[in-house]
């Protein structure tokens, strides 16, 4: 099954393009969305540019990447959501992000979801990984009722903000080269 144009129970998921920035832009400039992770935030369009063609070009490379969700009805594009293969990884990275409107529907496990699914389908021998930060208590409450496990606990190192902790979630039980993997990303040389 290709993945690109899928549905969820209310949404619509469909692998973004170009026609998508606008939308793209308004969810990632918005530092409401990014309570949690202020230095996230897209500055300017061309950040968000950048960003966009980097997830069409996962498309292309691995058959999944994050999509443009829709709200069934009205076709308005309320988040970006998915998993994709970071350069440089070998799992599948668990991610939503929404328009504050959408915020609080549920949006995020229904589309986690389905992004799970089609992972497994797509390369099911690579696991799917999520990270967040400690302080998203509705994020965390996500990702556990999605049924993924804590692996690993510790400072964001790439977070300006020093107390920052970062936690991270897998779908399987890691065994000792991935658990290794994780470490060595989240702590770093």
């Amino acid at each position: 099954m290709g993945w690109r144009h899928t549905r969820s129970e209310r949404l619509r998921l469909d692998a973004p393009s170009a026609a998508d920035l606008d939308d793209f832009y308004a969810i990632h400039g918005d530092a409401r969305t990014w309570t949690y992770f202020p230095a996230g935030r897209h500055a300017t369009r061309a950040a968000s540019a950048t960003k966009l063609d980097a997830i069409v070009a996962q498309w292309a490379a691995d058959g999944l990447g994050y999509w443009a969700v829709r709200e069934q009805e009205s076709a308005r594009v309320v988040g970006v959501a998915g998993c994709a293969v970071p350069p440089g990884f070998s799992w599948w990275n668990l991610y939503y992000r929404f328009a504050i409107p959408a915020q609080g529907h549920g949006y995020a496990a229904e589309v986690a979801r389905r992004a799970i699914e089609a992972a497994h389908d797509v390369e099911p021998e690579r696991p799917v990984v999520a990270y967040l930060l400690e302080s998203n208590a509705a994020s965390r409450r996500t990702t556990e009722r999605l049924g993924l496990q804590q692996v690993w606990r510790g400072p964001d190192r790439d977070n300006p903000d020093p107390a920052a902790v970062r936690l991270v979630f897998v779908d399987r039980t890691p065994d000792d080269d991935l658990m290794a993997r994780i470490v060595a990303f989240c702590e770093g040389p």
